[in-house]
């Protein structure tokens, strides 16, 4: 069996971001998933694999479970059997206040609290312990706003379904609710018009005639979507040529819920037939005005 006839993936994050949900769903799936594999293991996961022509398919989740030694050696260890697999790592992530409203909902024990370390303590040294595998991730996902319904389907369609070419995904953002953490691209387009000051228009997203309307009238708008069309229509090539297997652009205003949505909708529509995996994602839409 070569390194094409199978296909590992490794799961990490903080706790409490999801990991559960994204290893249950691959298995689902029919993936071998082993949850809490030392590093030190994945070189025996793959002889096994490569002997074993049933067991194609194979997630590990490696965390904070293990020591701080055993994860620091990831990297070598993944650069080592690169010649053999390409891992595909993904780290799950969310903000400190939902890691912390979500162990409180569960009162699930973090795993490196004691009696000397309180629940934030925890979570801020399990940031500094993954740091190594934040680090060489290929696909970073924030769970901060995202249902578990909404976790499985993003895995559904990035790593179950993943065809060949780049998975490429454009999501709008509100800059007054913080810069999304999965993110590759960043546009700030809060320099354009801003049809919130209209308060006819202030009901309505940009997904909207009214808001189109608006928008589209405006110089500028144009001028910024131009830009940022050119730029992906030239660079996207390249990093397909680099073994990019997944790329989000992310598109910002104040609140995410006029400027940024259009120009996300719109370059969207643009590149929807060059790309078999494309997705839209408006992070907050509805959330808060612009």
């Amino acid at each position: 069996m070569t390194s094409t006839d199978f296909r590992l993936i490794l799961i990490s994050g903080r706790s409490g971001s999801g990991k559960s949900t994204v290893l249950n769903s691959l298995e689902d799936a029919g993936y071998n998933c082993i949850d809490n594999l030392p590093p030190a293991l994945l070189p025996e996961l793959i002889n096994w694999m490569s002997s074993n022509p049933n067991s194609r398919k194979a997630a590990v989740c490696i965390d904070a479970r293990n020591s701080t030694d055993s994860i620091s050696t990831l990297p070598a260890i993944l650069q080592n059997i690169s010649s053999s697999v390409a891992v595909e790592v993904v780290f799950l992530d969310a903000d400190d206040s939902i890691l912390l409203q979500r162990f409180s909902a569960t009162r699930r024990k973090h795993p490196l609290t004691d009696q000397s370390h309180s629940l934030a303590e925890a979570i801020e040294s399990e940031t500094k312990l993954l740091g190594p595998i934040a680090s060489c991730c290929n696909l970073r996902i924030d769970t901060s706003a995202l249902s578990v319904q909404d976790l499985r389907l993003q895995i559904k369609q990035q790593l179950i379904e993943k065809p060949t070419g780049l998975a490429l995904q454009f999501m709008s953002f509100g800059f007054k609710h913080g810069l999304p953490k999965d993110t590759d691209l960043v546009f700030d387009v809060r320099c354009l018009p801003n049809p919130y000051w209209d308060k006819n228009l202030r009901q309505f997203t940009g997904k909207d005639q009214p808001i189109q309307a608006f928008l589209e009238k405006e110089a500028s708008v144009n001028l910024m979507y131009q830009d940022i069309f050119n730029y992906m229509q030239r660079w996207l090539p390249e990093y397909e040529k680099n073994q990019r297997s997944y790329l989000t652009v992310a598109i910002g205003c104040t609140g995410g819920q006029h400027r940024s949505v259009y120009l996300a909708e719109r370059l969207f529509a643009a590149f929807q037939t060059d790309y078999a995996s494309i997705q839209i994602r408006h992070r907050d839409l509805g959330q808060d005005t612009d």
